[in-house]
């Protein structure tokens, strides 16, 4: 059988109504070129339609790649994904009530695979207890006119679970660097390896079909068994694509420092800029540990490894990513995701076992809107509402937990100088509210487990002691009535051992991170 087929015969084959699931983070192991043809075949014809479309992570480059593409009334009926913030377009038809969606743990459907394949009756985890997606709340159901619930409280042994029901695949669209003529897929140019295996394993186990997109056709029997990640038998159908629609991550075509073929020179990573960023990363990585392994989210939190790499500490820990990467520094922005100089790149899958199970010393992840409770909102801004990615399964989950963030949004101003900060302007939006907006991660839980939770801005620095939002540090230059109180909605309880954030971060050459980490005096 030859399975090679073109972009536009591989979309003919989806039928009306099918459920059809993506591998993908941002464009990293997106099918981009069968996503442009399904989008041309929809408008042409319209068909294929009624889609039930399922993803794990975030798709798109926040302009019209990704799943833009499935973006339209009638051809997307149902989402069913764990992040929509890098799809404008998709967000608009959740924003107008125009599709059935559902946002999910970005680790949960990662696992989601798995169970389908094995035909078992869901995912059962405590991730998500007392967020959003807990059914007691919404069920992870966004717009009105989402009714199936998909996610069930249960007791086991007397504790509470969530249990997250499978469903059958009819089509699973994966990607892989080459296949050979049998369908065997490597993976040597993809900076991660994500849910190939499980999510072709659950297409087929249901009766559906799979389709890949790849760069390079080989003959049959080239490939080194231990290079393929998803064995022919899996695969139905080869589509190769062309250079364009084949981007190893949002902003890069191909680097080999990703997929660790080359090691580049850590000195060569633009340092961060010396700002109000700056100081949050440098007070956020006071908290890493020696050999400790730790989860850093995107935005102020990927800072932490700049700031690791400047102050060359960055041997001295495990920075891993939730899409798979270890060691090395996590890239930032449009290459979010992948990792400069990683020592191993393991299943998406594989990587939330880990997580799930309390094997990261420490996350550090972003700090959107926060309450008198510790509640954290990182998946609702105003009517747009984005999911929250990984982050429930890693906040969760995580041994301590790190929130990082401007104490305000909108336009803040700074001056740092002599070891001191100086508010210019406030910022238009309030961070600290009376109430979150959404819970994507719940203070109540976390205070039931003892986690040790911090909430660190360039001004403050909060801790959830006794369920409560209690603020321990304030920095050099700041006062409490003048700078703090007036940009809360709330007054958080004041700790008895109240003091000054250290100083030197606050200064454009710091150099004290190693000796800091070193001595145990802050963690």
């Amino acid at each position: 059988m030859n399975k090679q087929i073109l972009a536009s015969e591989a979309v003919g084959l989806i039928k009306d109504g099918s459920t059809v699931v993506w591998t993908t983070a941002g464009l990293c192991c997106f099918p981009e070129e069968i996503a442009v043809a399904l989008e041309k075949s929809f408008l042409e014809t319209g068909h294929p339609k009624n889609l039930t479309v399922v993803h794990s992570c975030g798709c798109g480059d926040g302009k019209d790649k990704g799943m833009n593409h499935l973006a339209y009334e009638g051809l997307t009926e149902r989402l069913i994904s764990g992040h929509t913030g890098q799809a404008p377009r998709m967000g608009e038809l959740i924003t107008e009530n125009k599709i059935e969606t559902y946002l999910l743990p970005q680790g949960v459907m990662a696992h989601l695979w798995r169970e389908i394949a094995g035909k078992k009756p869901g995912v059962i985890t405590k991730v998500g207890l007392r967020t959003y997606v807990d059914p007691r709340l919404q069920g992870g159901k966004i717009t009105a006119c989402t009714k199936e619930d998909l996610v069930e409280l249960m007791e086991i042994d007397g504790q509470e679970w969530l249990r997250y029901k499978t469903f059958p695949i009819d089509v699973a669209i994966i990607r892989a660097t080459t296949a050979d003529e049998k369908g065997n897929l490597s993976m040597e140019k993809e900076g991660l390896l994500l849910e190939a295996l499980p999510m072709a394993q659950a297409a087929k186990n249901s009766g559906g079909i799979v389709i890949a997109q790849v760069e390079y056709l080989a003959k049959a029997g080239t490939l080194h068994p231990l290079d393929v990640k998803v064995p022919g038998v899996l695969v139905d159908y080869i589509v190769v694509a062309s250079p364009e629609n084949h981007m190893q991550t949002i902003g890069t075509q191909f680097n080999p420092a990703f997929v660790g073929d080359i090691k580049m020179p850590m000195d060569s990573i633009k340092p961060m800029l010396f700002n109000e960023r700056k100081i949050i990363a440098r007070r956020a990585a006071m908290e890493l540990v020696a050999n400790g392994i730790v989860n850093l989210g995107i935005g102020i939190p990927d800072g932490v490894a700049r700031v690791a790499s400047e102050e060359g500490i960055a041997d001295d820990l495990v920075m891993t990513t939730e899409l798979g990467t270890y060691g090395g520094i996590p890239g930032g922005g449009d290459d979010f995701g992948v990792a400069y100089n990683a020592e191993a790149i393991i299943e998406h899958e594989a990587q939330f076992d880990f997580y799930d199970g309390g094997g990261l010393s420490a996350a550090f992840l972003g700090l959107a809107q926060t309450d008198k409770m510790g509640n954290l909102n990182v998946s609702k801004f105003g009517k747009k509402v984005v999911g929250s990615g990984g982050f429930i399964n890693i906040s969760q989950n995580s041994k301590k937990v790190v929130f990082c963030g401007t104490f305000t949004a909108g336009g803040g101003k700074f001056e740092i100088k002599d070891g001191k900060i100086r508010i210019i302007k406030e910022g238009s939006v309030k961070k600290f509210v009376n109430q979150v907006d959404h819970i994507t991660f719940s203070g109540e839980y976390a205070s039931l487990i003892k986690q040790p939770v911090l909430y660190i801005t360039e001004r403050a620095v909060f801790t959830l002691e006794d369920g409560e939002m209690t603020l321990i540090e304030i920095a050099p230059g700041i006062n409490i009535e003048r700078d703090i109180l007036p940009a809360m909605e709330f007054e958080p309880r004041i700790s008895p051992n109240l003091k000054v954030m250290d100083s030197s971060i606050f200064y454009e050459d710091w150099n004290q991170l190693k000796n800091i980490i070193e001595s145990g005096s802050q963690a």
